[in-house]
């Protein structure tokens, strides 16, 4: 018989997998800027997506558009023309993920000085230490 705490465990562990699959896809770069990027502009086609979308290969567009359609969040129309039209645009539920995706865009955009400020502090102070690195570990402890 399964104790209470037992399924307990069992739950929160199915809990954590889960998240850590979506937040995984959700939380990877080029879905954040794919999903930025449809939520303001509507529905693209791929060169348009892989223009506004700086620094992506062909094949990481592939990639992220496929497994946001498999995950349910984005939409690929195929049009019967010639060439053939295909556009791609937000589900109701990657069209949710509009205003976490849009905190974050914000934050970014607000505080990345400061996140650049950090690092050349960080990269400065650890450039100015001539430790061994076991020292260092020592005095971290």
């Amino acid at each position: 018989m399964t104790s209470p705490a037992s399924s307990k465990q069992k739950i929160e562990h199915s809990t954590c997998m889960a998240m850590t699959d979506i937040l995984n896809r959700i939380g990877d770069k080029w879905t954040v800027m794919v999903v930025g990027m449809l939520a303001r502009s509507g529905t693209l086609r791929f060169n348009e997506l892989k223009r506004q979308v700086n620094g992506v290969s062909q094949r990481m567009l592939t990639l992220t558009l496929r497994n946001l359609e498999r995950d349910g969040l984005v939409t690929r129309t195929i049009y019967p023309e010639i060439p053939p039209r295909v556009e791609y645009g937000l589900t109701e539920l990657g069209r949710s993920l509009k205003g976490p995706i849009n905190a974050l865009w914000d934050w970014s955009v607000e505080n990345g000085a400061s996140v650049i400020e950090a690092r050349s502090i960080y990269d400065a102070r650890q450039a100015t230490t001539h430790e061994e690195p076991a020292r260092r570990i020592a005095h971290a402890r």
